[in-house]
């Protein structure tokens, strides 16, 4: 073989030659790695594992929520007139104590009632009767939120928007959630309605 096809022979060697990467063991270098096998003993009997208990924190106890922030209603449960008799004498009997037994969170879903601002004319009943022409007065009313547009609160508008903004939910689901609960909504007209 000459140097020109020395290469050949090994890139044929790579292509055809075995594709596993085991290598012929030597018997020199098969004890280089498991001497602590060849020098124990077998016979011997195998030490005792000491098993290790770890000392687990006890659970605290279950802390109560806070919901001091929140209004409170408070469902007083009492006995009925004619249950309050003593048992023993037949007495009258009063309540001595109060105990809260469960507290509940209860959710109120959101509500939309129409908020009409009605204006109100004066006239002089004097000027009725004796004069031609009656002066009129009306009260002033405050001017609604965005121009053009008078079905919109600040509390509407605000809860638009913090769908929109703070919760990503698009217009268009914002009118299907108006029109599923009843809530009259125009189809595209709920952007035109806030900046």
């Amino acid at each position: 073989m000459t140097w020109d096809d020395r290469p050949n022979v090994i890139c044929s060697s790579k292509q055809f030659g075995p594709s596993s990467e085991k290598s012929v063991e030597l018997e020199e270098q098969t004890s280089l790695f498991n001497e602590p096998e060849t020098l124990a003993d077998p016979k011997a009997a195998e030490p005792d594992l000491e098993q290790i208990v770890y000392k687990r924190k006890k659970q605290a106890g279950k802390r109560e929520l806070d919901f001091s922030k929140l209004p409170t209603e408070q469902i007083v449960h009492e006995l009925p007139e004619g249950e309050q008799v003593c048992p023993v004498c037949g007495g009258e009997m009063h309540a001595c104590g109060h105990e809260v037994v469960r507290r509940e969170l209860r959710y109120v879903p959101a509500q939309y009632k129409v908020v009409e601002h009605v204006q109100t004319a004066y006239s002089c009943r004097n000027c009725e009767k004796n004069a031609l022409a009656t002066p009129m007065k009306k009260s002033e009313v405050p001017a609604g939120l965005l121009p053009g547009s008078g079905i919109v609160s600040p509390s509407l508008l605000a809860h638009i928007l913090n769908n929109k903004y703070a919760l990503a939910l698009p217009l268009y689901r914002q009118e299907q959630e108006f029109q599923r609960i009843g809530v009259p909504a125009d189809n595209g007209k709920l952007g035109d309605r806030h900046p």
